[in-house]
């Protein structure tokens, strides 16, 4: 029986944060998510009875060539957390032309994924105090990942950052990964993080602003 796997929406905008902001991508959106953060922005894809396209691998493969758009964000809710997922991976992973993204939360292995051929760079979180999730973090992530992959600090607050900075020295991230703070929407004056990141003299560490929130409504969806 060919593997199916929920989707709640894809569409063509630009890559809003991450070494490739300002690029078109096509993004891809899962259903379903084992986190709950509190700042969340896209809560309704998590919701047990939101409608969802019941595509296969070749479907979403397809889907995305259609488009003639090369970079692709599987996001969600938690790709790497729905069943199955290893298969499209390795599906995508095998087309050359394509470059493929995961968007994860921080609190999924990543050691089932690493070892694919061409595999998929990684964004993942690190969800800080500010998310109420900083508990479910699974740290051994940390050593698995490369110059390709990326760490997202969503930050709320100075101590959010400060925290950050903690995570950032104890895992020894700079130079490993790319690293950003990236504020919640309405929550931190960019300004303060700039500020603390000439503080703390961070080197090899990005301030990001999420550019799809600032071209568009920020609760605008397929953006």
């Amino acid at each position: 029986m060919e593997r199916t796997y929920e989707v709640v929406e894809h569409f063509v905008s630009i890559n809003g944060e991450g070494p490739l902001a300002g690029q078109l991508a096509v993004f891809v959106r899962f259903k379903g998510c084992n986190l709950s953060c509190l700042y969340c922005d896209t809560k309704w894809a998590n919701e047990p009875d939101v409608p969802a396209r019941v595509m296969t691998a070749e479907e979403i493969h397809q889907a995305i060539m259609e488009t003639g758009v090369r970079n692709v964000t599987l996001t969600g809710g938690e790709p790497l957390d729905r069943p199955y997922i290893s298969e499209l991976l390795e599906k995508l992973a095998a087309n050359h032309l394509l470059h493929v993204e995961i968007e994860t939360n921080g609190s999924v292995s990543l050691a089932p994924f690493v070892n694919i051929p061409n595999r998929p760079s990684f964004t993942m979180d690190y969800k800080l105090s500010c998310s109420g999730m900083e508990t479910a973090m699974d740290t051994d992530n940390f050593s698995l990942l490369t110059e390709k992959d990326t760490v997202k600090f969503v930050t709320g607050s100075l101590a959010d950052c400060e925290r950050a900075v903690e995570i950032m020295k104890q895992f020894r991230l700079i130079g490993r990964c790319h690293l950003y703070f990236s504020p919640v929407f309405g929550s931190i004056d960019p300004a303060d993080i700039v500020e603390f990141m000439k503080e703390q003299q961070l080197n090899g560490v990005n301030l990001q602003i999420q550019m799809h929130k600032v071209i568009w409504d920020p609760d605008r969806r397929g953006v």
